[in-house]
């Protein structure tokens, strides 16, 4: 797991693509950095080890400028994800703070143990639409007892976009309404992905706990919700569900 250093001209195309982003309020929209390992099933073990040594080398160096969640996926994708504070951070080395503790070479010889593990892996962002999610407690990216996530990607044409919107908001307007116990939030496609979608993710305790969740809610919505479902189906080019957990263990938070 290393995220890449994105300087010059990308980070200039990242401000242009972003600029309107960046004008929303920070309570609006929250945005992430997301490194994706497509990891070698039989490496899987492998993978691990070299993640707890690298929060082994954080924590016993107390670096306290970089975190991240870490979830991996039932196809054996280790996404870690953290917190963005501004598209200047692009600029810096999330593991420079780590590499002045214990050198440059040491911290090469940790990520380098990576590189059979994985035949692909990336940098992208994606971004929390706090408005459009829908968590009456508040918004909470990581709620106790509930590490399963089920993630729905909605993608959709340029073609299409505001009809995505619309929907978006009638979804959210009718759980509402419904005062729906099945919390979502939703994250929006960033810079370094190909075309749009929506995820929309849903934590839940247990795979078993997100079907029940799911039926119960089905029957809440009614014949508002299938109608709304029927629209989405219309309006989408493809849908893909992601399927994993979230692993306390191999994430990293100062202080913990």
């Amino acid at each position: 797991m290393k995220t890449t250093k994105i300087t010059g001209f990308l980070l200039f195309l990242l401000l242009i693509s972003f600029m309107g982003i960046q004008a929303q309020e920070e309570k609006d929209m929250q945005m992430f950095l997301v490194h994706e390992d497509r990891t070698k099933p039989a490496m899987a073990k492998k993978h691990e080890t070299i993640d707890k040594e690298l929060i082994g080398a954080m924590k016993k160096n107390e670096v306290r400028d970089f975190s991240w969640i870490t979830l991996v996926t039932e196809d054996f994708r280790y996404i870690y994800i953290s917190p963005l504070e501004n598209m200047a951070a692009l600029d810096q080395d999330p593991f420079a703070s780590l590499s002045q503790k214990i050198g440059q070479r040491e911290t090469k010889r940790i990520f380098d143990k990576y590189k059979d593990t994985y035949d692909e892996h990336g940098d992208y962002i994606l971004i929390l639409d706090k408005k459009q999610s829908y968590q009456p407690g508040g918004i909470n990216t990581t709620p106790v007892g509930k590490n399963y996530r089920h993630i729905t990607m909605y993608h959709y044409t340029p073609a299409n976009a505001s009809k995505a919107e619309d929907l978006a908001n009638r979804f959210l307007a009718l759980y509402t309404k419904k005062n729906s116990q099945m919390d979502y939030r939703l994250y929006r496609s960033g810079f370094g992905v190909m075309g749009s979608f929506f995820w929309v993710v849903t934590a839940a305790e247990s795979p078993e706990d997100f079907e029940r969740m799911r039926e119960d809610n089905r029957e809440l919505l009614g014949q508002e919700g299938e109608s709304l479902f029927d629209q989405l189906s219309q309006t989408v080019s493809r849908i893909e569900i992601i399927r994993g957990y979230i692993r306390p263990d191999l994430g990293y938070q100062p202080g913990n």
